[in-house]
């Protein structure tokens, strides 16, 4: 279960990345309508991340330092700046995780504001909360570069046959479908 969570969470923070890169700063703090900029929503899933991962065991996962309003406040940033806070909080997320043993940990209860959950149910929490909000970026980003200029981050428009096509000539094996969507190092 720990190793197809960290897998996941891969795969939705590349899909940000990715999204990201292809944004300028103002692009990145630009809203539409009054909603969230990506900005924003960078800087909440950074906050989230580093008080949700941050000594788990022994703290709350709301941390009193967390000034959560603020997340959502105008900032002035670099686009250096607001991608090394994004890389900030998966960093704990991903060092939490993998400092994890699954046969020791999971079960473990914590607590986040007060609520008390095991481990394996907060990870299953935040990865919901985290693929919400990575698919508010991509959605966001594809509105502000426009469909014609969008490249596709899945399978693209029309090309399910395709697709389909090369995973059907392909041998059955049990693997996870993951392998082929996670860029390696």
């Amino acid at each position: 279960m720990l190793a197809l969570a960290i897998a996941q969470f891969t795969y939705y923070k590349q899909l940000a990345d990715k999204t990201i890169s292809l944004l300028t700063i103002d692009q990145l703090s630009s809203q539409v309508d009054g909603e969230n900029s990506i900005a924003h929503i960078i800087q909440h899933m950074a906050g989230n991340m580093k008080s949700r991962w941050t000594n788990i065991f022994t703290e709350d996962g709301e941390k009193p330092w967390r000034n959560r309003d603020s997340e959502f406040a105008e900032k002035t940033w670099t686009k250096d700046e607001i991608v090394y806070e994004w890389n900030a909080g998966w960093q704990v997320l991903f060092d939490t995780l993998n400092s994890l043993n699954e046969n020791e940990d999971l079960s473990k209860i914590i607590y986040i504001r007060n609520d008390g959950l095991k481990v394996s149910d907060a990870i299953l929490r935040q990865l919901c909360h985290y693929s919400y909000h990575v698919g508010q970026i991509v959605f966001r980003g594809k509105q502000i570069i426009g469909d014609a200029s969008w490249q596709s981050l899945s399978i693209p428009k029309n090309q399910s046959n395709t697709y389909n096509n090369t995973k059907f000539s392909q041998a059955k094996e049990e693997r996870s479908y993951l392998d082929d969507l996670i860029e390696k190092e």
